[in-house]
């Protein structure tokens, strides 16, 4: 399966649009975690634990993205856009949304 930001891949046209497909992601921040974080950013560095689940939930969301596009019958997904938002009471939870256009070359 073929997963782009761009609208067509070179020298394979699109021949059908099947639809929009998403794959979407809600992670919660673990206590540790944000004591461990939280002193990281007060002497400086990256916090390896939340690049560590921000990337687990991405490759999450692609996964059901994937997913849903080759329940389709899709041979790509083009024009993907990924989104990131922090949700909850004090952005206790992080969201990772990737969505893009199923088609079939």
């Amino acid at each position: 399966m073929i997963i782009t930001t761009t609208t067509a891949i070179e020298g394979r046209p699109v021949r059908d649009y099947l639809g929009v497909v998403t794959g979407e992601v809600i992670v919660g921040a673990n206590l540790f975690k944000d004591l461990f974080a939280s002193v990281r950013d007060i002497v400086g560095g990256r916090s390896g634990a939340y690049e560590g689940a921000l990337r687990d939930a991405r490759t999450q969301a692609f996964e059901e993205l994937t997913s849903e596009a080759r329940d389709l019958g899709a041979d790509a997904v083009i024009g993907i856009d990924i989104d990131y938002e922090v949700l909850g009471q004090n952005g206790s939870m992080l969201m990772v949304s990737v969505s893009g256009t199923a088609v079939k070359l």
